[in-house]
């Protein structure tokens, strides 16, 4: 399948951080206005910094650059600059839905208040004509007052219609941070009407998927562990995470660079989609890995083998499973079977 078709095809983007998806160029230009140093004076210089630092075979250094990114980020107008230009880059990637995500709270100890960052983010994402949604995360090495605190936030915008704060999420270094701490957090987004998304699953072991799911989450972010571990433990994971009815937010590129997956050949992705779980493909971070979803699909369909309809059946999934309303998720879903329609006849 020629590479310009997969830009062609409607994706749906389920797993993006705003702070780590900056143009270069503008990362480039909001480090210049604030005298933040950098260690490239041009846009391709600072974008390989970013890329060599994130693939490094440990999530530990790969989230070392979102330093740089959120000091560069803590202003209203960066705020908007960048929630708007992730939804166009997305958009000129051929999405038709996407949800970005930020830990608004790590703005804070910028000068930006939680608050004035999601209202900024939000505008941001109005601006585009793209059908997008804002996910908050809470850092799960932060203690439990500071991750209720992120959901209270997120909490406060669940109410007011056509917003579009959708979700509340669990992120950061993994190992050693397992979710249940913060299982308040998760009660107040969910009783909120928030849609739950932790990760889990990414650089510790599969169980955290399940201990998530405990909490509340009806989608993980990663998830890739659920594979590991001999047949009988991997059968009675998987089996328990259909039943659930969970879904993976799966980010290839990103885990090859973290050291969760040797390689794309090598990565879970298709013996996750063989299992029978509901899988979907995201970017994670475009511009810690260099990538876009086009680039990701067409990706795993070169080294996992799986065929055109399985990963179309991947962005029906991920559109049914958004958590934008129900009216974005079927002109998602419709926009989608048009290209499939029309490709299955050609």
């Amino acid at each position: 399948m020629p590479a310009t078709d997969w830009q062609a095809l409607p994706k749906v983007l389920l797993h993006e951080h705003l702070d780590g998806g900056l143009r270069p160029q503008t990362l480039l230009e909001l480090c210049q206005a604030k005298s933040l140093s950098v260690p490239a004076t041009d846009a391709a210089g600072l974008a390989a910094w970013v890329q060599a630092n994130a693939d490094s075979g440990s999530l530990e250094r790969y989230l070392t650059c979102f330093g740089l990114t959120v000091a560069a980020m803590a202003s209203e107008a960066a705020c908007e600059r960048v929630a708007f230009e992730a939804a166009e880059d997305a958009l000129a990637d051929g999405c038709v839905l996407a949800e970005f995500r930020i830990a608004p709270l790590l703005l804070e100890p910028f000068g930006l208040a939680g608050d004035a960052a999601v209202e900024a983010l939000l505008r941001g994402l109005k601006r585009s004509r793209l059908a997008t949604g804002l996910i908050v995360c809470a850092m799960r090495t932060d203690p439990p007052e500071h991750t209720e605190r992120s959901a209270r936030l997120a909490a406060r915008y669940a109410g007011r219609a056509g917003e579009g704060l959708v979700g509340f999420d669990l992120a950061g270094a993994e190992r050693g941070f397992p979710p249940t701490p913060h299982a308040k957090a998760f009660a107040i987004a969910r009783d909120a009407g928030l849609g739950l998304t932790c990760h889990a699953g990414e650089a510790d072991d599969g169980a955290r998927v399940l201990e998530a799911a405990a909490l509340g989450a009806t989608r993980i972010g990663h998830g890739v562990q659920i594979m590991q571990g001999d047949d009988a433990v991997v059968a009675q994971r998987t089996e328990a995470a259909r039943r659930l009815g969970l879904h993976f937010e799966v980010c290839p590129t990103s885990n090859v660079h973290t050291g969760t997956a040797a390689s794309l050949a090598a990565h879970p992705i298709g013996a996750m989609v063989r299992a029978g779980l509901s899988v979907s493909c995201s970017t994670d971070n475009r511009l810690m890995s260099g990538v876009t979803l086009s680039g990701e699909l067409q990706a795993v369909q070169a080294h996992q083998s799986l065929s055109v309809a399985q990963i179309v059946e991947m962005n029906r999934a991920a559109a049914r499973v958004s958590f934008l309303p129900a009216a974005a998720r079927a002109t998602a879903l419709q926009a989608i079977e048009r290209w499939a329609a029309t490709e299955s006849s050609s």
